[in-house]
């Protein structure tokens, strides 16, 4: 992998986690590699993350990326059983939604309804691609489904 396909991106405010939510859009991520340390203060998460820029250019890559939170006070989820290691979610959107400023929280989205909140003192959080990286067959995509009722 070349040094350039690397990403790494640092996050203290919500325009910034816009930016790693754009990059992690259908990223996969194993609940086992889902980690709160309440004594660190810290949430991390270990991805498989489809490169939107290398599809752009004709290729289908996925790569290895690591995200972590500081200051984080409480993790909370729905959707999902924690205690299943073996079930992999996929991630939608990273958000912040703003609380007593600086603070708020975190909110990562996964398809099917499951949900991850961290709350947490203000944004500080870190993305970066290890250096695992390999072709995929499919563009993930998402069907939109035509309600005949018209109802939004």
């Amino acid at each position: 992998m070349a040094n350039s396909d690397i990403l790494r991106f640092v996050a203290l405010d919500a325009e910034d986690l816009a930016v790693i939510s754009a990059n992690l859009q259908d990223a996969v991520v194993r609940v086992a590699d889902l980690v709160f340390v309440p004594k660190d203060r810290r949430f991390a998460l270990l991805a498989s993350r489809f490169d939107w820029v290398a599809a752009a250019a004709g290729r289908m890559e996925r790569c290895q990326t690591g995200l972590h939170f500081d200051r984080v006070s409480r993790v909370a989820s729905m959707g999902f059983d924690r205690a299943d290691q073996t079930m992999v979610l996929n991630l939608l959107s990273v958000v912040f939604e703003p609380g007593d400023a600086p603070g708020g929280a975190i909110l990562l989205t996964f398809s099917g309804g499951a949900a991850l909140r961290l709350d947490v003192e203000c944004v500080d959080a870190q993305m970066r691609d290890l250096d695992l990286r390999w072709e995929t067959k499919a563009k993930p995509g998402h069907a939109i489904i035509d309600d005949p009722s018209g109802a939004v």
